[in-house]
């Protein structure tokens, strides 16, 4: 290698150290070490899929520009998506049907909680050395109110899974995994669905996500394990959500869910 070749491949790798380190230190830490979670994030909320792992769902135009060829063509290329959890071939016909029914058997058309995982990641987060709260607002044209989760990382155990009532949110308890927050959750109700499709869980759902800080924006990534009814782990696509720089923000407050529609729909049609 001749000597202008050398220098351009150091001054390239002294580049790339200094803008991943420049990267590292745009990741605020607290005094504790771990990177600060807290703020509100809820900028990239309505289409909060990575490109590179859902390439679908990014930026996708409807049909004529219609709220109602927004919703189908959104459905159809959620469908498309070859990423999607395999359930035991006797489940299959059960998904099937609940899928076609989606509209009558999906909870969350009836007002029902969005459940974790398919809650997504959360809007805002106020962050402790012992806890961390999630708070939430649902998506549009969902019920799901504006739920919360907090989520202990003192490095408490579950409890007992029998000694849990299953509930839409589960219990979840946090550690740290390097810079990287894991949040474990069991003890769920078999109510809730993890998407559309007729996508349903049993009580033994195991949920495990995680959240990574990089500069003014956090990763999410949820891993469900279901051996009652998945052949096996299914990974979710990973979500982007960005840090609102605008220290005046709020929340925005949901609207009531009242459900009026379902005994005026007259198609199948999926939102």
């Amino acid at each position: 290698m001749n000597r202008a070749a050398s220098l351009a491949l150091a001054l390239c790798f002294g580049a790339a150290l200094s803008l991943a380190q420049s990267s590292k230190a745009s990741t605020p830490l607290l005094a504790d070490g771990h990177p600060d979670l807290n703020g509100l994030w809820n900028g990239n909320a309505f289409n909060p899929f990575l490109k590179d792992a859902d390439p679908l769902t990014a930026n996708l135009a409807s049909r004529g520009g219609s709220l109602l060829n927004f919703e189908r063509d959104g459905a159809l290329v959620r469908r498309a998506d070859q990423n999607k959890p395999i359930y035991k071939p006797e489940f299959w016909e059960k998904i099937q049907q609940l899928d076609q029914d989606g509209n009558n058997q999906d909870p969350s058309y009836g007002c029902m909680p969005g459940g974790v995982p398919r809650i997504g990641p959360p809007m805002k987060i106020v962050q402790t050395s012992k806890e961390l709260v999630f708070l939430y607002v649902s998506p549009p044209a969902q019920g799901w109110g504006d739920p919360y989760r907090v989520i202990p990382v003192d490095g408490r155990a579950h409890t007992t899974l029998q000694d849990l009532d299953g509930t839409w949110k589960g219990e979840s308890v946090g550690h740290w995994e390097g810079d990287t927050l894991v949040v474990d959750s069991i003890g769920f109700n078999d109510t809730s669905w993890l998407d559309i499709g007729g996508y349903f869980h049993s009580e033994n759902l195991h949920v495990i996500e995680r959240l990574h800080r990089d500069g003014d924006a956090i990763t999410w990534e949820a891993t469900i394990e279901d051996s009652d009814v998945l052949l096996k782990p299914w990974t979710m696509n990973r979500r982007m959500i960005t840090l609102n720089p605008d220290p005046k923000a709020e929340l925005a407050e949901s609207l009531p869910c009242m459900e009026l529609d379902l005994s005026h729909l007259v198609t199948k049609d999926h939102h």
